[in-house]
């Protein structure tokens, strides 16, 4: 199992952390011999935060070995396709080669959501269709030179688009989500699965629900005329801090909390599970604490699968 961190990039608008902050923390990652991946949460005018592309440019010229990407791209159905794939590619060769996409539909309610949605037209019901086809758009941009696109949304032809990604054809393109749609649209399109993992969840109920997804989406993979070893699982989870105890309200213990040995036997059964990507929430506001964090995971934890 590979191990990335969560950057706090809506800590900086609330002031709980720096960007300098997250800086420092995605060095600590690429010195890590046991961290492999850097991610950043991703919204446009709802959940307000540092921009994820920009801040995942900064992080691409300061590593050489660590990949990056959001998690997830909750604004991707919202944001020109022709403009991203752009932005991607220029991304991928800054990182030379290093991106993930996790690409979602984002979602929500209330008034915020509601003017988001209409500032940019896109009609909320719209938003999980646009997303599939984003991803065609993106494709075809990324491997093909002046072909027309004819899509439900986005229409061209006479484009190309330089430069290209230096992962061939594209980029990975993850798709996060939960329940039977999302499920779809991984086994059609995408190259790993991105469950998110709330510390809300205990044991009991995360384990069996993981379990079940990931014996769906193998179905629906194989039903897509695909190979279902083609499609990696990814996970997000949080890590417990002291104001958050480790036993739910129900009396259950919470998923990724407890002593050292639960959180051991909870990462050795995501990994029986076949995830194979674990993208770690530390909870911390600032560099420091996350980096004494990491370190005592490491030696705690981690060392001891």
């Amino acid at each position: 199992m590979n191990f990335g961190i969560t950057l706090s990039n809506r800590g900086v608008l609330v002031g709980l952390c720096s960007a300098r902050d997250l800086l420092v923390l995605a060095d600590a990652v690429e010195a890590s011999p046991v961290m492999d991946s850097v991610w950043c949460g991703d919204a446009l005018f709802v959940n307000r935060r540092l921009d994820a592309l920009t801040l995942l440019a900064a992080v691409a010229g300061r590593t050489e070995r660590v990949l990056i990407g959001p998690a997830c791209m909750g604004s991707f159905a919202l944001r020109n396709p022709l403009v991203f794939a752009y932005e991607w590619a220029s991304l991928d060769v800054l990182s030379n080669g290093r991106t993930r996409l996790v690409a979602c539909a984002g979602g929500g309610a209330g008034p915020l959501w509601e003017a988001e949605t209409a500032a940019l037209g896109i009609a909320p019901g719209e938003r999980r269709k646009r997303m599939i086809e984003n991803i065609h758009v993106l494709r075809h941009l990324w491997s093909k030179d002046n072909a027309p696109f004819n899509g439900e949304f986005t229409r061209f032809s006479n484009v190309t688009l330089e430069p290209k990604p230096v992962q061939r054809p594209h980029p990975p393109i993850w798709v996060g989500g939960e329940g039977p749609a999302a499920l779809r649209r991984t086994a059609r399109v995408g190259n790993a699965w991105y469950p998110i993992g709330s510390n809300n969840q205990h044991l009991l109920d995360t384990l069996p629900r993981l379990r079940a997804g990931i014996a769906r989406l193998r179905k629906a993979t194989v039903d897509a005329g695909r190979d279902p070893a083609s499609v990696e699982i990814g996970y997000r989870v949080k890590r417990y801090g002291a104001a958050v105890p480790p036993i739910a309200s129900d009396g259950e213990r919470r998923l990724f909390s407890g002593s050292e040995a639960d959180i051991v036997g909870d990462l050795r059964a995501l990994s029986e599970l076949g995830v194979t990507a674990l993208d770690i929430d530390f909870g911390r506001p600032d560099a420091a604490a996350v980096i004494a964090e990491m370190r005592r995971f490491r030696a705690a934890v981690i060392e001891k699968m």
